[in-house]
């Protein structure tokens, strides 16, 4: 079975049935150890018929007890023997569906860190929860076909072959039963496929709004909606409930089929071989074996119908999975090198420059237009962003994200400990940081020890007191997407990780617009000599924060209107001064 360190190989993604083929093919040698063990413990199965049809024949008869013996010992070493193979077929198609388990999941885990911050924009939460939590899991039951799937074929030749030896008419009947199933089976596995599609695709839609209406919970109460989104989930959960019911009502005809036509086959083999029996064409023990041969064949015309079921929902996830593996990231074509040291980001398109050394404040009336500036500038969409006279897409993106950060105010948070939450390390101290005590305002050095560092971002962003209010301080568990903290922890909890990234440059998407006065003036002045000397540049309206800047850039319509410090901005600039000032005076001004 697959190491957790081991790599899991390039997915073929020509298809759904291609990629099942390729996780069969990673595992050549237990695919074909599952499928030989099948085959023998099917076609031993096969050979208990035959067996005691001997005994019948050549045993019950008067002196010849030991015949009958002999047939009866060698009939419980063969089930004794196809117990043990039984057990390990057993456990080699279950390490077969574990391998394709975990191989996938690690493929997919692999694709949304290359994907990284494009995933969101390639597919939706739904979608992605879906795939790993259902569709993993009906990709390895798929793999079945493997280990019972060929073995069925194989015996149903070997059943075929003897039943010749008896009777051609019988042989028939049996090498007919099967493509006759397979006709009135194959319709309602195809129908199945697309019913479990449309199924799978609403999923998605209602898992992805479900976590919106978690995460965004608390909102919805305060605005009285909570009753509204309740109303409108209600009903998608009842349209899905309804294809659900669809998609069994096909699944339970294929399931049935399964288990009523392998027995009315049975039925129609026992009944010729009793009339041919009763004629005098074949022997009694030949009769006991026909009748052991048909069911020995319940058991593979049951297997190849599940496994038309299993492939059916197998190829639907598999499509999935590949059609999210497909999502490519932005190409890395760079080759320049970096600027050596800081130097100026600037956007042409807006006209923001965001000089080294300095904290800069983009201010607009439009967050999505300040959201779109800073993507730009961090190489999140495609643009003619220069740094230090460079293109930035043409820099090594591995360079660009070493060195340039973007803070979203709304970026995850991990399930976890508060400590490794901040760091992203289970190696991180957990001494000395639990105060978050510092006795300045200023940045500890980058070389100072990593306990001195946590506590000072933690002073920075003015987030003691979310340390000290939790059971175990910063070992105390932090719940994903820290729903166990307040809008305004969680955004300190976000700058404090920024903070001890101790980026070169940092783009911080509006830090504290969900403060209050008192925490935000505090988390102003210990910003601006947390970054002394580094680039940072903020997206804010506050003049809390403004009051702090180097240079405040001032955006309308996307574009650079006046640039100047705060104070001289309030005095110049009658739209910057309504915009922060909310003098309502001016307000026609920014319109």
């Amino acid at each position: 079975m697959i190491d957790a360190y081991e790599d899991p190989g390039t997915p073929d993604t020509r298809g759904g049935w291609s990629y099942l083929w390729w996780l069969v093919a990673r595992q050549r040698g237990r695919s074909l150890a599952g499928a030989l063990l099948a085959s023998v413990w099917l076609t031993l199965m096969a050979a208990t018929p035959y067996m005691m049809a001997r005994a019948v024949d050549d045993g019950l008869v008067p002196g010849r007890m030991g015949v009958l013996a002999g047939w009866t010992a060698a009939i419980f070493v063969l089930g004794a023997v196809n117990a043990w193979i039984s057990i390990m077929r057993h456990r080699t198609m279950t390490r077969v569906r574990m391998d394709a388990y975990f191989r996938t999941v690690k493929v997919l885990m692999g694709q949304t860190v290359r994907l990284g911050a494009e995933l969101s924009r390639r597919s939706d939460a739904g979608e992605v929860v879906t795939i790993g939590v259902g569709d993993v899991h009906t990709i390895a039951q798929a793999l079945t076909v493997v280990g019972p799937g060929v073995g069925a074929v194989v015996v149903y030749g070997v059943v075929a072959g003897l039943l010749l030896t008896i009777s051609p008419l019988l042989a028939g009947v049996v090498l007919l039963g099967v493509p006759v199933v397979a006709l009135v089976a194959g319709p309602l596995a195809r129908r199945l496929q697309g019913r479990e599609t449309e199924y799978r695709e609403r999923q998605s839609v209602l898992t992805a709004r479900i976590g919106d209406l978690a995460g965004g919970l608390r909102v919805l109460n305060g605005l009285g909606g909570k009753g509204l989104f309740a109303d409108a989930f209600r009903r998608d959960s009842q349209h899905l409930r309804a294809q659900g019911y669809r998609v069994g009502a096909v699944a339970s005809w294929v399931q049935a089929l399964g288990m009523g036509l392998p027995t009315v086959f049975l039925a129609v083999v026992t009944w010729i071989a009793a009339r041919m029996a009763a004629r005098g064409d074949i022997t009694v023990g030949q009769l006991v074996s026909v009748y052991g041969y048909a069911a020995v064949l319940v058991g593979p015309v049951a297997f190849f119908l599940d496994m038309g079921y299993q492939l059916s929902r197998g190829v639907v996830a598999a499509r999935r999975v590949v059609r999210l593996l497909r999502h490519a990231p932005q190409p890395d074509e760079g080759t320049e090198r970096p600027p050596a040291g800081p130097a100026v980001l600037h956007d042409p398109e807006s006209g923001v420059r965001v000089r080294p050394g300095r904290l800069t404040a983009l201010v607009t009336a439009g967050p999505a237009e300040a959201g779109a500036v800073v993507d730009r500038l961090g190489r999140y969409t495609r643009s003619d962003v220069t740094w230090g006279g460079v293109r930035l897409d043409a820099v090594p993106l591995a360079e660009v994200r070493a060195r340039i950060l973007v803070a979203d105010n709304d970026a995850d948070l991990f399930a976890g400990p508060l400590i490794d939450v901040v760091t992203g390390s289970v190696d991180a101290p957990r001494r000395g940081a639990g105060n978050g005590a510092s006795s300045h305002d200023g940045a500890a050095p980058a070389d100072a020890p990593p306990a001195a560092r946590t506590a000072e971002a933690l002073h920075t962003a003015a987030a003691n007191d979310i340390v000290q209010a939790l059971p175990h301080g910063l070992d105390s568990a932090v719940d994903a997407q820290a729903r166990n903290l307040s809008g305004g922890q969680r955004q300190r909890i976000r700058l404090v990780r920024a903070l001890l990234t101790d980026p070169e440059v940092l783009l911080a998407v509006e830090p504290t617009s969900a403060l209050d006065a008192h925490t935000e003036a505090l988390v102003a002045g210990r910003l601006r000599a947390a970054r002394d000397g580094r680039t940072t540049l903020l997206t804010t309206t506050s003049p809390l924060l403004l009051a702090h800047a180097d240079e405040v850039v001032f955006l309308v319509d996307g574009k650079v209107a006046a640039t100047g410090t705060h104070e001289g901005l309030l005095e110049d600039s009658p739209g910057y001064r309504a915009l922060v000032a909310r003098d309502t005076q001016d307000e026609e001004v920014v319109r």
